[in-house]
C-alpha cells in the first residue's frame, strides 16, 4: 500500500532533481554515490532524530527501500 505524505510530488520531484544534478555534476559513479546518499542518511538521522527513535528510524528506512527496488533486470 502506497505511503501518505506531507509533501507535494513537486516538491519531492524538486529535490530529488536537485540531488541528482549535483551527482552528475561531479561525475559521482554509482557506489560513491550511495556512498554519499547513505552518509547523508546516517547524518540525519543522527543529527535529527531522537536517540532512542534512531534504530526504529533506520530500520524503517531500510525496509522502505528494499520493498522500493525492483526485481526486474532493467540495468
Amino acid at each position: 500500500m502506497p505511503q501518505l505524505s506531507r509533501y507535494s510530488d513537486e516538491r519531492v520531484e524538486e529535490l530529488l532533481s536537485e540531488l541528482v544534478n549535483v551527482l552528475e555534476k561531479h561525475k559521482a559513479p554509482t557506489d560513491l554515490s550511495l556512498m554519499v546518499l547513505g552518509n547523508m542518511v546516517t547524518n540525519l538521522i543522527n543529527t535529527s532524530v531522537a536517540p532512542a527513535q534512531r534504530q526504529t528510524l533506520a530500520r524503517s528506512f531500510a525496509e522502505a527501500l528494499q520493498s522500493s527496488v525492483r526485481e526486474d533486470n532493467a540495468h
